[in-house]
């Protein structure tokens, strides 16, 4: 049996209390994480009450809109109809005054005619009985005779014709008055049934929009809460993320103290059945799919800052360098279209085209670019398509 060195015993017994620590605050942190996690499913379940709701309130709302268009169009109509009842009952009333005038001039001058056919009768009765021998024997010839006779009864004659005249157009008139006060009286009537309708639908319209407003302030009210709702959910999404960031490097202590107690010497990873080790050895703290709305094209692997990361498998350097969110990153090509990535290095440590082999040092972890903290974005692309690197390691 192989004699262990009484200082990594002595190592080992200082590092037991250490682990113990270690072991219980990961068990603090991963039970904080998992209250964490409750409260967010609960936070979400909220957030799809809120969104169902608003969708509710939206559909109401469109069909408060449908309605108060159509009651409006409604409206519109009984206001055009009741304008032009509005213009007919003017123009009667006009032409309604008119005839009121047309049939007191004819009523003063049936009265004069009258007055004049009496004035005439009076004069005839009261003069001397002239009679037509008197006429004839005054008359200078016989056609003088017969002149003055036919005189004197075209002037009778003329004076009943014109007061029978006056007589029929005065009638005309009132008869044509009477009816036009009927008709306006009627369109009168038709006008006021016609604005109750209007302002019925006008009430009606009126509560619509109300109703529609109200549903529109409470939209807002949910929408300013599914926001607050939303802020809240994304910090305790970054805290998770925070803690498990701390959980993964626990979890790498403890995994180190544990193998130390096993044994002085640590094994590389060995080649998966895709021929491929893992990058580091750590916690996948974010795996490949969809994360708040957004595709995550890697793996996240978390482990102390300046771990070395050892390639998944031998290949050519293809990028080494600074890539926007990725920070420091590194791209093997691998042949057969199949690409590594390695993404958030503090520093790099192979060049663009160089030769490398599987499990060689690449770069160290860091935190570069869009990072919460130290862990390795491993990303696997198969003909530059980003596909789930759990598949290959």
């Amino acid at each position: 049996m192989k004699r262990v060195p009484l200082a990594l015993l002595l190592a080992l017994a200082l590092a037991a209390p250490a682990l113990a620590g270690d072991v219980d605050r990961k068990r603090s942190v991963d039970a904080k994480i998992e209250a964490l996690q409750g409260h967010l499913e609960k936070q979400k379940a909220q957030e799809q009450d809120l969104r169902a709701a608003i969708r509710d309130v939206t559909g109401r709302i469109r069909s408060l809109e449908a309605q108060v268009g159509d009651v409006s169009l409604r409206l519109q109509t009984l206001e055009q109809d009741l304008a032009l009842h509005q213009d007919r009952l003017d123009k009667l009333t006009e032409l309604f005054r008119l005839q009121t005038k047309r049939y007191i001039a004819l009523k003063q001058q049936h009265a004069l005619s009258i007055e004049r056919l009496n004035h005439r009768v009076v004069e005839i009765y009261e003069s001397e009985d002239v009679s037509s021998l008197d006429v004839v024997l005054g008359a200078s010839s016989i056609q003088d005779a017969l002149d003055k006779i036919e005189y004197l009864s075209l002037i009778g004659e003329q004076d009943e014709r014109i007061a029978r005249e006056v007589a029929h157009s005065k009638r005309a008139v009132k008869l044509a008055r009477a009816r036009t006060a009927k008709v306006r009286a009627t369109v009168a009537q038709a006008s006021r049934a016609i604005a109750v309708r209007a302002n019925q639908t006008r009430e009606v319209r009126d509560q619509l929009v109300g109703a529609q407003n109200d549903l529109s302030a409470s939209k807002r009210e949910k929408l300013d809460d599914l926001s607050t709702l939303s802020a809240q959910e994304r910090a305790d999404a970054e805290e998770i993320d925070s803690l498990q960031a701390v959980s993964a490097d626990l979890a790498a202590r403890i995994r180190a103290a544990q193998e130390a107690r096993a044994s002085t010497s640590t094994s590389s990873s060995a080649p998966s059945a895709s021929g491929f080790i893992w990058p580091v050895s750590g916690t996948v703290t974010s795996p490949f799919g969809w994360r708040w709305g957004r595709m995550h094209e890697g793996i996240d692997i978390a482990v102390p800052y300046g771990t070395p990361i050892h390639a998944a498998a031998s290949g050519t350097v293809i990028v080494c360098g600074w890539l926007g969110g990725y920070g420091n990153l590194v791209v093997i090509d691998h042949g057969g279209g199949i690409s590594t990535a390695y993404g958030h290095q503090s520093s790099i440590a192979v060049a663009c085209g160089q030769q490398v082999s599987q499990g060689q040092t690449i770069g160290y972890v860091g935190s570069t670019g869009h990072s919460t903290g130290p862990h390795v974005h491993f990303e696997v692309r198969v003909n530059g398509g980003a596909v789930d690197p759990l598949g290959y390691l």
